[in-house]
C-alpha cells in the first residue's frame, strides 16, 4: 500500500500549489484528534513477516537524485514545450554502479532540435538538480504491446548523447592533459575539450570529489 505520514511535524501544504495540496494532504482517519492531517508520500510499501517495513518503490515516476526529489513528469512536460520535441521521456539510469543520472529520450517533429538548446531552454524553467545530462533522439519511443512506453527498451546513452556546448579544443599543457585523462575515465568519456563543463558532460558533486583527488594525485 501507500506510504502515510502523520503527526505534529506534518506541513499544512504545498507553498501556492492547492490541487496538489489537496491530493497529498487529507483528513487522518487513523487519528482521534480533529483536523489531523495526513501526508500521502506517493512511496509504495510492504509489512514483512519479520515485522519489517519494506519499501518498493513509487506509484508514480517521482525520484530521488542525490537528496533532491524530482518529478519526471514536470521535466518532460518542459521539454514539450519545445515546438521541435514531439514526444520525451526522462527516466534515472545507473550504468555503472553508483554513477545515477538523468537521461532524456527525445523523438524530435520539424527538424532535428540542438540539443544545447534543449538544456538551455530547461535551464530557463528548473534548477539545475532537474536538467538531464544526456539526451538521446528517437526516431520513435519504443512501445509495449498495451501502448505503454516500453522503458526497459530505451538505449544507454552513448558518448554521442554527451553535449559540447562550445567547440572542441583539444588538451595541449600537461596540466590539460592530465586534467582530461581523469574526467574522461569518471565520466566514461573518449575524449574531452579544454573548454567542456564537467556537470554538463555529465559529472556531479560526488564525482567531482574523485575527479579533485584523481587530478591531484595526478599533478
Amino acid at each position: 500500500g501507500e506510504l502515510c505520514i502523520s503527526g505534529a511535524g506534518v506541513a499544512t501544504g504545498y507553498l501556492n500549489r492547492p490541487e496538489l495540496s489537496a491530493e497529498r494532504f487529507v483528513a487522518n482517519p487513523f487519528s482521534a484528534k480533529r483536523g489531523g492531517t495526513l501526508y500521502r508520500t506517493g512511496d509504495r510499501g510492504r509489512w514483512r513477516h519479520d515485522g519489517q517495513l519494506e519499501h518498493l518503490g513509487r506509484f508514480d515516476f517521482q525520484v530521488k537524485l542525490r537528496g533532491h526529489r524530482i518529478e519526471l513528469g514536470e521535466i518532460e512536460a518542459c521539454l514539450s514545450f519545445h515546438e521541435q520535441v514531439a514526444w520525451s521521456i526522462v527516466m534515472v539510469r545507473e550504468d555503472r554502479p553508483g554513477d545515477v543520472r538523468l537521461v532524456a529520450y527525445v523523438v524530435p517533429q520539424h527538424g532535428m532540435p540542438e540539443v544545447g538548446e534543449l538544456r538551455r531552454r530547461l535551464r530557463q524553467q528548473l534548477p539545475e538538480y532537474m536538467v538531464p545530462r544526456h539526451y538521446v533522439l528517437l526516431d520513435a519511443l519504443p512501445l509495449l504491446p498495451n501502448g505503454k512506453v516500453d522503458r526497459a527498451a530505451l538505449p544507454k546513452p552513448t558518448e554521442a548523447a554527451v553535449v559540447h556546448d562550445t567547440a572542441f579544443w583539444v588538451p595541449r599543457t600537461d596540466a590539460e592533459v592530465a586534467i582530461a585523462r581523469v574526467w574522461s575515465q569518471l565520466l566514461d568519456l573518449e575524449r574531452v575539450s579544454s573548454s567542456d563543463n564537467f556537470f554538463d558532460l555529465g559529472g556531479h558533486s560526488l564525482l567531482a570529489m574523485r575527479a579533485v583527488s584523481d587530478i591531484h594525485k595526478s599533478l
